[in-house]
Protein backbone atom coordinates (compact mmCIF):
# COMPACT_ATOMS: atom_id res chain seq x y z
CA UNK A 1 0.00 0.00 0.00
CA UNK A 2 1.60 3.24 -1.25
CA UNK A 3 -0.15 5.17 2.33
CA UNK A 4 1.54 2.80 4.14
CA UNK A 5 5.18 2.77 5.90
CA UNK A 6 6.19 -0.32 7.35
CA UNK A 7 9.33 0.07 9.41
CA UNK A 8 11.30 -3.12 9.26
CA UNK A 9 12.03 -5.41 12.24
CA UNK A 10 9.39 -3.27 14.03
CA UNK A 11 8.37 -4.53 17.56
CA UNK A 12 6.07 -2.33 19.97
CA UNK A 13 7.92 -1.56 22.91
CA UNK A 14 4.62 -2.58 24.86
CA UNK A 15 2.10 -4.86 24.57
CA UNK A 16 -1.69 -4.03 24.72
CA UNK A 17 -2.43 -3.85 28.25
CA UNK A 18 0.79 -1.89 28.90
CA UNK A 19 -0.16 0.51 25.70
CA UNK A 20 -3.59 1.41 27.00
CA UNK A 21 -2.11 2.69 30.67
CA UNK A 22 0.45 4.72 29.00
CA UNK A 23 -1.85 6.45 26.89
CA UNK A 24 -3.73 6.83 29.73
CA UNK A 25 -0.27 8.22 31.39
CA UNK A 26 0.12 10.63 28.46
CA UNK A 27 -2.31 12.17 28.46
CA UNK A 28 -3.19 13.18 32.26
CA UNK A 29 0.49 14.30 32.44
CA UNK A 30 0.27 16.35 29.02
CA UNK A 31 -2.92 18.00 30.09
CA UNK A 32 -2.33 18.99 33.72
CA UNK A 33 1.44 20.33 32.79
CA UNK A 34 -0.07 22.34 29.63
CA UNK A 35 -3.17 23.65 31.64
CA UNK A 36 -0.34 24.70 34.38
CA UNK A 37 1.88 26.03 32.02
CA UNK A 38 -0.89 28.44 30.05
CA UNK A 39 -3.02 29.05 33.04
CA UNK A 40 -5.95 27.20 31.42
CA UNK A 41 -9.32 26.11 32.43
CA UNK A 42 -10.82 23.23 31.15
CA UNK A 43 -14.61 23.34 29.63
CA UNK A 44 -16.43 21.32 27.86
CA UNK A 45 -16.49 21.58 24.26
CA UNK A 46 -19.64 20.47 21.23
CA UNK A 47 -19.38 17.98 19.13
CA UNK A 48 -21.15 19.61 16.20
CA UNK A 49 -22.33 23.17 15.75
CA UNK A 50 -25.38 24.56 13.53
CA UNK A 51 -24.67 24.69 9.73
CA UNK A 52 -24.16 28.20 8.26
CA UNK A 53 -23.02 30.25 11.59
CA UNK A 54 -19.24 30.01 10.79
CA UNK A 55 -17.92 28.59 13.68
CA UNK A 56 -16.70 25.38 12.15
CA UNK A 57 -13.47 25.08 10.75
CA UNK A 58 -13.46 24.82 6.97
CA UNK A 59 -9.42 23.26 7.36
CA UNK A 60 -8.45 23.86 3.73
CA UNK A 61 -11.99 24.54 2.64
CA UNK A 62 -12.37 21.45 0.79
CA UNK A 63 -13.27 18.54 3.69
CA UNK A 64 -16.60 17.72 3.32
CA UNK A 65 -18.43 17.60 6.88
CA UNK A 66 -20.16 15.10 8.55
CA UNK A 67 -23.74 16.73 8.78
CA UNK A 68 -27.39 15.77 9.97
CA UNK A 69 -30.35 17.27 10.19
CA UNK A 70 -32.29 17.94 13.49
CA UNK A 71 -35.90 16.80 13.78
CA UNK A 72 -36.86 19.54 16.81
CA UNK A 73 -34.94 22.41 15.10
CA UNK A 74 -37.53 21.75 11.76
CA UNK A 75 -34.42 19.50 10.39
CA UNK A 76 -32.25 22.54 10.47
CA UNK A 77 -28.66 21.16 10.01
CA UNK A 78 -25.64 20.46 12.47
CA UNK A 79 -22.30 19.47 11.04
CA UNK A 80 -20.06 17.53 13.50
CA UNK A 81 -16.82 19.99 14.20
CA UNK A 82 -13.53 19.74 11.95
CA UNK A 83 -12.06 21.65 15.00
CA UNK A 84 -12.58 24.17 17.61
CA UNK A 85 -10.84 27.00 16.21
CA UNK A 86 -13.12 29.48 16.45
CA UNK A 87 -15.56 27.99 18.92
CA UNK A 88 -12.73 28.55 21.44
CA UNK A 89 -12.78 32.18 20.61
CA UNK A 90 -16.46 32.77 21.36
CA UNK A 91 -16.03 30.92 24.80
CA UNK A 92 -13.27 33.13 25.65
CA UNK A 93 -15.75 36.00 25.42
CA UNK A 94 -18.72 33.73 26.78
CA UNK A 95 -17.05 33.00 29.92
CA UNK A 96 -15.32 36.32 30.25
CA UNK A 97 -11.74 34.99 30.36
CA UNK A 98 -9.36 37.91 31.54
CA UNK A 99 -5.91 38.48 29.99
CA UNK A 100 -3.43 36.11 30.32
CA UNK A 101 -5.72 33.05 30.94
CA UNK A 102 -7.37 30.87 28.89
CA UNK A 103 -9.36 27.39 28.55
CA UNK A 104 -8.63 23.77 26.81
CA UNK A 105 -10.79 21.13 25.97
CA UNK A 106 -11.05 18.01 24.50
CA UNK A 107 -11.92 18.16 20.88
CA UNK A 108 -13.55 14.71 18.82
CA UNK A 109 -14.04 15.22 15.13
CA UNK A 110 -14.52 12.78 12.25
CA UNK A 111 -12.87 13.82 9.16
CA UNK A 112 -14.36 11.46 6.23
CA UNK A 113 -11.97 12.67 3.71
CA UNK A 114 -8.87 11.42 5.52
CA UNK A 115 -6.57 9.37 3.14
CA UNK A 116 -5.82 6.70 5.67
CA UNK A 117 -2.33 5.64 6.85
CA UNK A 118 0.22 6.19 9.47
CA UNK A 119 -0.83 9.08 10.96
CA UNK A 120 -4.47 9.53 9.85
CA UNK A 121 -7.53 7.97 10.57
CA UNK A 122 -11.22 9.03 9.94
CA UNK A 123 -11.49 10.13 13.84
CA UNK A 124 -9.64 12.94 15.41
CA UNK A 125 -8.75 13.62 19.11
CA UNK A 126 -6.91 16.47 20.35
CA UNK A 127 -6.59 19.08 23.50
CA UNK A 128 -7.63 22.37 22.01
CA UNK A 129 -6.79 25.35 23.84
CA UNK A 130 -7.15 29.23 23.67
CA UNK A 131 -5.44 31.94 25.74
CA UNK A 132 -6.19 35.91 25.99
CA UNK A 133 -3.96 38.25 25.28
CA UNK A 134 -3.54 41.79 24.82
CA UNK A 135 -2.92 43.55 21.48
CA UNK A 136 0.38 44.38 22.12
CA UNK A 137 1.51 40.46 22.23
CA UNK A 138 0.73 40.11 18.74
CA UNK A 139 4.16 39.34 17.47
CA UNK A 140 6.98 36.88 17.02
CA UNK A 141 8.75 37.22 20.01
CA UNK A 142 5.60 36.61 22.19
CA UNK A 143 4.31 33.53 19.26
CA UNK A 144 7.70 32.03 19.76
CA UNK A 145 7.64 32.33 24.12
CA UNK A 146 4.26 30.60 23.67
CA UNK A 147 5.52 27.28 21.27
CA UNK A 148 8.55 27.30 24.18
CA UNK A 149 6.59 27.10 26.89
CA UNK A 150 4.48 24.35 25.01
CA UNK A 151 7.98 22.45 24.21
CA UNK A 152 8.44 22.43 28.29
CA UNK A 153 5.72 20.68 28.83
CA UNK A 154 6.27 18.11 25.68
CA UNK A 155 9.82 17.25 27.29
CA UNK A 156 8.51 17.35 30.93
CA UNK A 157 5.76 14.27 29.70
CA UNK A 158 8.47 12.46 27.80
CA UNK A 159 10.80 12.55 31.35
CA UNK A 160 7.51 10.87 32.95
CA UNK A 161 7.02 8.23 30.84
CA UNK A 162 11.04 7.20 30.73
CA UNK A 163 10.36 7.25 34.53
CA UNK A 164 7.42 4.71 34.46
CA UNK A 165 9.13 3.24 31.27
CA UNK A 166 12.22 2.73 31.28
CA UNK A 167 12.32 1.06 27.94
CA UNK A 168 11.30 4.64 26.33
CA UNK A 169 14.02 6.28 25.92
CA UNK A 170 13.64 10.27 25.78
CA UNK A 171 15.13 11.67 22.07
CA UNK A 172 13.72 15.20 22.28
CA UNK A 173 16.70 17.85 22.08
CA UNK A 174 16.83 20.18 24.51
CA UNK A 175 15.22 23.55 22.57
CA UNK A 176 13.04 23.64 19.78
CA UNK A 177 14.21 25.18 16.19
CA UNK A 178 12.47 27.91 14.69
CA UNK A 179 11.82 28.59 11.32
CA UNK A 180 10.46 30.13 8.31
CA UNK A 181 8.64 28.57 5.70
CA UNK A 182 10.16 31.54 3.83
CA UNK A 183 13.64 30.54 4.68
CA UNK A 184 12.98 26.42 3.89
CA UNK A 185 11.62 28.05 0.55
CA UNK A 186 15.30 30.07 -0.31
CA UNK A 187 17.47 26.96 1.03
CA UNK A 188 15.66 23.67 -1.17
CA UNK A 189 13.56 26.10 -3.81
CA UNK A 190 13.27 22.41 -5.58
CA UNK A 191 12.07 20.61 -3.12
CA UNK A 192 8.44 20.68 -2.40
CA UNK A 193 6.94 21.59 0.98
CA UNK A 194 7.33 18.02 2.79
CA UNK A 195 10.26 17.86 1.58
CA UNK A 196 11.74 20.08 2.85
CA UNK A 197 10.10 19.23 6.34
CA UNK A 198 11.54 16.01 6.19
CA UNK A 199 15.06 17.56 5.94
CA UNK A 200 14.52 19.88 8.80
CA UNK A 201 13.09 18.34 10.97
CA UNK A 202 15.58 14.84 10.84
CA UNK A 203 18.54 17.83 11.01
CA UNK A 204 16.96 19.25 14.41
CA UNK A 205 14.54 16.58 15.93
CA UNK A 206 11.93 19.23 16.60
CA UNK A 207 11.15 22.58 14.31
CA UNK A 208 8.43 25.12 14.71
CA UNK A 209 7.38 25.94 10.97
CA UNK A 210 6.09 29.70 10.98
CA UNK A 211 4.66 31.13 7.82
CA UNK A 212 1.35 28.68 7.36
CA UNK A 213 -1.36 29.78 4.93
CA UNK A 214 0.41 32.87 3.33
CA UNK A 215 1.71 32.76 -0.05
CA UNK A 216 5.58 32.35 -0.50
CA UNK A 217 8.60 34.04 -2.56
CA UNK A 218 7.70 30.74 -5.06
CA UNK A 219 3.91 31.94 -4.74
CA UNK A 220 2.90 28.77 -3.49
CA UNK A 221 1.78 28.02 0.52
CA UNK A 222 3.82 25.67 2.68
CA UNK A 223 0.17 24.18 3.10
CA UNK A 224 -3.41 25.56 3.48
CA UNK A 225 -5.09 27.21 6.49
CA UNK A 226 -8.56 28.79 6.32
CA UNK A 227 -8.39 32.81 6.39
CA UNK A 228 -10.67 33.35 9.56
CA UNK A 229 -8.52 31.97 12.40
CA UNK A 230 -4.90 31.91 12.34
CA UNK A 231 -3.45 35.25 11.04
CA UNK A 232 -0.86 34.36 8.28
CA UNK A 233 -0.77 37.90 6.47
CA UNK A 234 0.73 39.78 8.63
CA UNK A 235 3.89 41.23 8.54
CA UNK A 236 6.64 40.59 11.40
CA UNK A 237 9.74 42.35 12.30
CA UNK A 238 12.17 39.98 10.34
CA UNK A 239 9.89 41.31 6.88
CA UNK A 240 8.29 37.88 6.36
CA UNK A 241 4.43 37.22 7.14
CA UNK A 242 2.90 35.24 9.24
CA UNK A 243 1.84 34.82 13.23
CA UNK A 244 1.32 31.34 13.30
CA UNK A 245 2.88 27.46 12.96
CA UNK A 246 2.95 24.02 12.96
CA UNK A 247 5.16 22.02 15.90
CA UNK A 248 6.77 19.36 14.09
CA UNK A 249 8.92 16.13 15.63
CA UNK A 250 11.29 13.83 13.50
CA UNK A 251 9.55 10.10 14.65
CA UNK A 252 12.18 8.09 15.62
CA UNK A 253 10.31 4.26 14.51
CA UNK A 254 9.14 6.05 11.15
CA UNK A 255 12.06 7.83 10.52
CA UNK A 256 9.44 11.33 8.52
CA UNK A 257 8.43 14.35 9.99
CA UNK A 258 5.58 14.39 12.48
CA UNK A 259 2.98 17.17 13.02
CA UNK A 260 1.95 17.24 16.68
CA UNK A 261 0.46 20.57 16.75
CA UNK A 262 -0.91 23.23 14.65
CA UNK A 263 -1.62 26.90 16.32
CA UNK A 264 -1.02 30.75 16.05
CA UNK A 265 -2.17 34.09 17.10
CA UNK A 266 -5.68 34.83 15.86
CA UNK A 267 -6.58 37.28 13.32
CA UNK A 268 -7.82 40.72 14.01
CA UNK A 269 -10.18 42.68 12.69
CA UNK A 270 -7.88 43.62 9.83
CA UNK A 271 -6.17 40.71 8.82
CA UNK A 272 -9.57 38.77 9.10
CA UNK A 273 -10.88 40.73 6.41
CA UNK A 274 -7.97 40.94 4.14
CA UNK A 275 -7.19 37.10 4.38
CA UNK A 276 -10.99 37.01 4.16
CA UNK A 277 -9.82 38.61 0.25
CA UNK A 278 -7.04 37.37 -0.71
CA UNK A 279 -8.88 33.89 -0.09
CA UNK A 280 -12.72 35.20 -1.80
CA UNK A 281 -14.14 34.47 1.07
CA UNK A 282 -15.31 37.96 1.58
CA UNK A 283 -19.32 36.82 2.17
CA UNK A 284 -17.94 35.11 5.49
CA UNK A 285 -17.87 38.43 6.73
CA UNK A 286 -22.09 38.30 7.38
CA UNK A 287 -21.67 35.12 9.04
CA UNK A 288 -22.22 34.86 13.02
CA UNK A 289 -18.40 34.55 14.11
CA UNK A 290 -17.31 36.68 11.70
CA UNK A 291 -19.77 39.40 13.05
CA UNK A 292 -18.46 39.27 16.38
CA UNK A 293 -15.14 39.18 15.49
CA UNK A 294 -15.76 42.43 13.48
CA UNK A 295 -17.58 43.70 16.18
CA UNK A 296 -14.61 43.85 18.34
CA UNK A 297 -16.99 41.24 20.90
CA UNK A 298 -14.18 38.99 20.74
CA UNK A 299 -11.01 39.16 22.53
CA UNK A 300 -7.66 39.05 20.59
CA UNK A 301 -5.87 35.27 21.43
CA UNK A 302 -3.79 32.82 20.44
CA UNK A 303 -4.37 29.29 19.95
CA UNK A 304 -3.77 25.57 18.61
CA UNK A 305 -4.90 22.29 18.76
CA UNK A 306 -2.41 19.17 19.85
CA UNK A 307 -3.13 16.15 18.60
CA UNK A 308 -3.70 13.61 21.52
CA UNK A 309 -3.18 10.47 19.67
CA UNK A 310 -0.45 11.62 17.68
CA UNK A 311 0.98 12.22 20.89
CA UNK A 312 0.94 9.20 22.39
CA UNK A 313 2.03 7.44 19.40
CA UNK A 314 4.95 9.45 20.02
CA UNK A 315 5.54 8.92 23.37
CA UNK A 316 5.16 5.40 23.05
CA UNK A 317 7.27 4.74 19.84
CA UNK A 318 3.97 3.62 17.73
CA UNK A 319 4.18 2.95 14.14
CA UNK A 320 0.88 3.55 13.42
CA UNK A 321 -2.22 5.39 15.06
CA UNK A 322 -4.62 2.35 15.05
CA UNK A 323 -2.16 1.23 17.58
CA UNK A 324 -3.82 4.03 19.74
CA UNK A 325 -6.76 4.74 19.10
CA UNK A 326 -9.82 2.28 17.50
CA UNK A 327 -10.65 2.82 13.81
CA UNK A 328 -11.74 1.87 10.53
CA UNK A 329 -9.48 0.34 8.50
CA UNK A 330 -9.45 -1.23 4.95
CA UNK A 331 -8.91 -5.05 5.20
CA UNK A 332 -5.62 -4.94 3.05
CA UNK A 333 -4.13 -2.40 5.54
CA UNK A 334 -4.95 -4.80 8.65
CA UNK A 335 -3.18 -7.45 6.52
CA UNK A 336 -0.03 -5.56 5.58
CA UNK A 337 0.11 -4.14 9.43
CA UNK A 338 0.07 -7.76 10.60
CA UNK A 339 2.95 -8.74 9.01
CA UNK A 340 5.04 -6.09 9.73
CA UNK A 341 4.12 -6.28 13.62
CA UNK A 342 1.93 -3.61 13.56
CA UNK A 343 -1.33 -4.75 15.65
CA UNK A 344 -4.51 -2.49 14.61
CA UNK A 345 -6.87 -2.10 18.30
Amino acid sequence: MKNLIQPKKYKSLLDLKRTEKAIKLVKDTFQENLSAELRLRRVTAPLFVLKGTGINDDLNGIERKVTFPIKDLSDREAEVVNSLAKWKRLALADYNIENGYGIYTDMNAIRPDEELDNLHSLYVDQWDWELVINESDRNLRFLKSVVTRIYEVLKRTEFVMYENYPELEPVLPEKITFIHAEDMQKEFPKLVSKEREKVYAEKYGVIFIIGIGGKLADGNSHDGRAPDYDDWITSTENGYKGLNGDIVLWHPVLKIPFEISSMGIRVNKESLIRQLVETGNENRKELYFHKRLINGELPQSIGGGIGQSRLCMYFLRKAHIGEIQSGIWSEQMVTECRKTGIDLV
